[in-house]
């Protein structure tokens, strides 16, 4: 499949190393946001369709950017395969274990959490079937061999039924479906308007051609970082071309090999789903669970859906782009516990990590095939999308 033709204005990578200055991370805005992004940033050649792809009405990058922003897509449903390689090291059933069971540990104690459900979607190859019906209906099942969990939001209730255990998670409250219906993130959409946040003038943003998705035509559009120092290789993004709706999302490292991630529809229909699907009566015989309510406090400081980054709320950040290093401190002093004190978890964790010193002091690095994470013996954590040596610098220049 040849791409398209297509001109990078901006000349050579920008700054690569980051800045010693902190900044507090912030939210950016919605897509909508990059469509003024300056255009020596984007490709702006009109792409032509190669053959065998669909022949498509010639369109530059900034006007596909600008037909994701305007895209309102109120009704669908469809499935949706997911798969992730981090590269982290199989164990078996304990990592699946291991994340349940801390989701509980925050949650309320039900298998039909959806904290403890959707977890499982950060590893691996996942079948999801979803449905929406404008802001107030959703529905997410994610379909495992002899099982199925369904996460439901119907107006101000928001149902989780996991049929392996019959239990089933209730909350009621004005804003449960904006917590709950994609977390974490489960569709091309929820991925890719997260990327085009990032795209700035350490980006280059072309496109790349056009395929088909779920026997839709669509464009490709071609995210690549123009910094060294991330582990970010591209990011491709098919975009629907009569609604403007990423179909597809794929993330491949610049280590190269299989994608990290990739989402993408195999099935979607426009049309409006039956009432039906977004009605719940728990089974009988199933264990009910309410919902524990939070206060402001807790709720102002909870993750919120499709953030990349979840969990890091109000750190703080060095450097700038695809190499900005996100800081905040564990409070745990003294790093990885480790010999009797630290047990065998100890000893397993460190043997996942490679000792590092520098400026900082000392700490362990853990890597993937995307993030590293650095936990200095000094109590602070540093993580990004950055090689190992990019993320000691980062900590040297901003301890």
């Amino acid at each position: 499949m040849a791409p398209y033709e297509t001109d990078d204005a901006v000349d050579g990578a920008r700054e690569e190393t980051p800045h010693a200055g902190r900044r507090k991370a912030a939210r950016y805005a919605v897509p909508v946001a990059v469509v003024g992004v300056a255009a020596a940033t984007i490709g702006l050649v009109p792409a032509l369709a190669a053959s065998g792809d669909p022949d498509l009405p010639r369109i530059t990058a900034q006007q596909l950017i600008e037909k994701i922003a305007k895209s309102d897509v109120q009704q669908l449903s469809g499935t949706v395969r997911i798969s992730t390689d981090l590269g982290l090291p199989d164990l078996g059933g304990l990592g699946g274990n291991l994340a349940s069971g801390a989701a509980k540990g925050s949650g309320d104690g039900s298998s039909a959490d959806p904290q403890s459900q959707l977890t499982s979607l950060v590893s691996g190859a996942h079948t999801l079937r979803v449905a929406t019906d404008g802001p107030e209906k959703q529905k997410l099942s994610l379909l495992e061999s002899g099982s199925e969990y369904s996460l439901i939001h119907n107006g101000k209730d928001v149902w989780g039924y996991d049929s392996k255990s019959n239990e089933v998670y209730h909350s009621t409250s004005a804003d449960a479906g904006k917590d709950h219906r994609a977390e974490p993130p489960a569709t091309p959409k929820d991925f890719a308007d997260e990327a085009l946040k990032s795209v700035d003038d350490t980006t280059s943003v072309t496109v790349d051609g056009t395929e088909q998705v779920a026997g839709r035509d669509a464009y490709k559009l071609l995210i690549k970082p123009r910094q060294s120092g991330t582990t970010v290789g591209a990011i491709s993004i098919a975009v629907d071309a009569k609604t403007g709706m990423p179909l597809k999302f794929t993330l491949t490292p610049r280590s190269g090999g299989a994608a990290v991630l990739n989402v993408g529809f195999t099935q979607v229909s426009f049309a409006p789903p039956a009432a039906s699907a977004f009605t719940f009566t728990p089974p009988k015989g199933a264990k009910v669970t309410e919902e524990k309510k939070q206060g402001p406090a807790a709720r102002q400081h909870a993750p919120k859906p499709g953030e990349f980054g979840k969990g890091l709320n109000g750190a703080d950040v060095l450097g700038k782009g695809w190499t900005s290093v996100a800081v905040f401190d564990t409070g745990a002093k003294g790093g990885l516990p480790s010999g009797s004190k630290g047990g065998d978890m100890g000893g397993f964790l460190g043997s996942l990590g490679e000792k590092v010193s520098g400026k900082f002091g000392k700490g362990t690095v853990f890597s993937t095939r995307l993030v590293n994470v650095l936990i200095a013996d000094n109590g602070k954590a540093y993580a990004g999308a950055v090689t190992k040596d990019a993320l000691v610098k980062a900590a040297d220049t901003g301890k």
